[in-house]
């Protein structure tokens, strides 16, 4: 499959759509993990052209800060 690169994407004004193997290289986690986020509704959100799922970079950077974890417990109590 051909890529596009970013200054093309820029020019059409378009967003950069990761394909489920980039998701999955980026999240650092195994295809079939996205796979089963999905089923439970618990993915990024997705576009589906036919058989292929697509994702907006803007959506996964979203998806990515919601699911963001404190550093640690709260601070104790000022006495």
């Amino acid at each position: 499959m051909d890529t596009v690169d970013n200054l093309t994407l820029e020019l059409w004004g378009l967003e950069r759509l990761l394909n489920i193997n980039e998701l999955a290289a980026y999240l650092r986690v195994p295809v079939s993990t996205i796979y089963e986020w999905r089923t439970k509704g618990q993915a990024p959100l997705a576009h589906r052209y036919g058989k292929h799922l697509t994702f907006a970079a803007t959506d996964v950077r979203a998806w990515v800060d919601a699911h963001r974890e404190t550093g640690g417990p709260p601070p104790a109590a000022s006495r």
